[in-house]
């Protein structure tokens, strides 16, 4: 080992799917410390992707429960954006393949929006069906966001189903009436279900960009920071220049500061 200089070591690592306990030993055992710090990285990155597999064993739960039971295409329906004072309400359905894996996926709310929008296109490129549905603002005003929020789920279901018929629904929390297909609402389910997980995912990224459109019409109120909700920053911009066409005009803070 002493013959191979670190950065052969190193090119050596880089080369390697898994590497062999025994090689890992003989890094620990190498007296130079380059070569030692070699060998705590490479144990850094089995834990982590240790962990990330126990995660995903775990949050793959309902879905085996499920398809075990004779389900084969599961949709995870999740939604983005009930709590904002302006934008819509977007929802996600996403049929996952049965050997789908992308170890760190979670719930959108817990990931850094660069890794967000990389999983977005991953998970696009390798779903057997991906649907959008979008309730504008005055929409909600209409009916409330709750309702708003059910018929964003139906019409990201409805457009995925042009693909793929699904034979269970896992949704984040809520049931939906009418839906010819067995639901399973899973409270947290976005933090539970990697593909509720990844509906949330498609769901964020789908809104995060449609604010940034919205930015680029009305600049005042800073949409691609705050993506409509409430920031002091955005109630400033409020109490100056009122409210657009996409506020939502029935939400206390949107009124209270128009």
């Amino acid at each position: 080992m002493a013959e191979m200089s670190i950065k052969e070591i190193r090119d050596l690592l880089e080369k390697m799917d898994e590497v062999p306990k025994d090689f890992l030993q003989w890094l620990h055992e190498d007296k130079r410390k380059g070569v030692n710090e070699l060998a705590r990285q490479v144990e850094q990155q089995q834990a982590r992707q240790a962990r990330l597999a126990s995660q995903w064993e775990e949050m793959t739960t309902f879905e085996r429960s499920l398809r075990a039971e004779g389900y084969t295409h599961l949709f995870g329906i999740d939604e983005v954006g009930r709590g904002p004072l302006a934008g819509p309400v977007v929802a996600a359905a996403v049929c996952l393949p049965a050997d789908f894996y992308l170890p760190g996926l979670n719930d959108s709310k817990k990931l850094p929006a660069a890794t967000r929008e990389a999983f977005a296109e991953v998970i696009r490129s390798k779903a057997l069906a991906v649907g959008i549905g979008i309730v504008s603002a005055e929409r909600i005003d209409e009916i409330n966001i709750l309702e708003a929020t059910k018929e964003a789920m139906r019409l990201a279901i409805k457009e995925a189903a042009r693909t793929v018929s699904p034979d269970a629904c896992l949704l984040d929390a809520v049931q939906l009436k009418d839906l010819p297909y067995k639901q399973l609402p899973i409270i947290g389910g976005d933090g539970k279900s990697v593909s509720i997980a990844a509906a949330s995912v498609v769901a964020k990224v789908t809104r995060d960009q449609i604010m940034s459109e919205y930015a680029a019409a009305y600049p005042q109120y800073s949409f691609e920071k705050n993506a409509g909700y409430g920031t002091a920053e955005h109630l400033t911009a409020l109490e100056r220049y009122g409210m657009t066409p996409i506020h939502r005009r029935t939400f206390t803070g949107a009124k209270a500061q128009a």
